[in-house]
């Protein structure tokens, strides 16, 4: 038996209508490191889904005290120096309770810079710290528009601290973007896995 909402049909016989509009997201990429510089996605930014999203899971630096970043890049470029404007906060609280932060981080943001974008809290390189979160990047493909990204994550910071970052922006090209790239501010990502997902909405 079919289910119908105002003379158009849902259900017809436990399937879904095909007419209907349905959103969805899909695992499309995953890159895990071990003692890399960076992991770079250079395929799959297509204009099939409407925004990508990019998982951090337990991203691991070699060099303490470092912050997780990203760039992008068009076409067959490899430079990953793209202009981009953002803003950057962020809340901290340390295990020994002595210290609570909420503030905006002015030395993070860019200003129609060419520098990575630092997405994350300094991270400590002790075996259980780590920094996890994601980025998601809007219409990437897009010819006429600029592409906006937001970025929130988690890190375990080497002297007790737990550092919550909000980071967004946009990336001021017209051009479609085909690369982007993760790495630390200095030295490898020594372990953790980013997946890339894309979202379309149907």
């Amino acid at each position: 038996m079919g289910l119908i909402s105002n003379g158009t049909t849902l259900l017809d016989a436990g399937a879904l209508s095909g007419g209907i509009a349905t959103g969805g997201i899909k695992l499309l990429s995953t890159l895990t490191a071990s003692s890399s510089a960076t992991l770079d996605f250079t395929s799959g930014l297509t204009s099939t889904y409407d925004h990508y999203i990019f998982k951090f899971i337990d991203i691991h630096p070699q060099t303490d005290q470092k912050n997780l970043s990203f760039q992008v890049d068009t076409g067959t470029n490899t430079d990953y120096n793209q202009t981009i404007t953002s803003t950057v906060f962020q809340a901290y609280h340390n295990a020994a309770d002595s210290a609570a932060v909420l503030q905006y981080i002015v030395n993070l943001d860019l200003a129609q810079g060419t520098a990575v974008q630092q997405i994350s809290e300094a991270t400590g390189n002790a075996n259980d710290e780590c920094v996890s979160g994601q980025l998601t990047i809007f219409s990437p493909a897009s010819t006429a528009l600029t592409k906006h990204f937001i970025s929130r994550t988690q890190a375990a910071e080497g002297t007790g601290y737990s550092g919550d970052q909000h980071t967004a922006g946009y990336i001021n090209t017209t051009t479609a973007i085909t690369r982007v790239r993760f790495k630390f501010t200095a030295g490898n990502i020594d372990s953790g896995t980013i997946k890339m997902y894309g979202v379309y909405s149907g």
